[in-house]
């Protein structure tokens, strides 16, 4: 089995969400509590506003989009490591300064035709 945690953070703090430093600080930060590594990394500032954060992963993959115009940020994590804990959801909604968060976890049979 792998894991997905896509997790909706509402009422981030804009100075947070349209900051590529910080997103990109946040984003390393979670790649090594999930003892994962980052292979490939590519992020984008959009202008007025808004970022994309995408890392391949030593586990899959981990991906930030911003909209700070609406104070939300779209997080994703997918891994192969059966157990990717919640927690790292509270950390983000910490780090983002979010008002709200919401969880969804999707377990993935990554063995299912064999």
């Amino acid at each position: 089995m792998a894991c997905q945690l896509i997790v909706d953070l509402y009422g981030c703090d804009n100075s947070v969400i349209n900051d590529l430093e910080k997103i990109k600080k946040i984003s390393h930060d979670m790649i090594e509590k999930l003892h994962a590594g980052i292979v490939e990394e590519c992020c984008h500032q959009f202008h007025p506003i808004g970022i994309t954060y995408i890392a391949v992963i030593t586990t899959s993959h981990f991906s930030i989009h911003t909209w700070p115009e609406y104070g939300y940020a779209a997080v994703d994590v997918f891994s192969c490591d059966e157990d990717l804990p919640e927690k790292v959801a509270e950390e983000l909604k910490n780090n983002l300064k979010a008002k709200k968060c919401t969880i969804r976890k999707l377990e993935r049979d990554i063995k299912g035709g064999m």
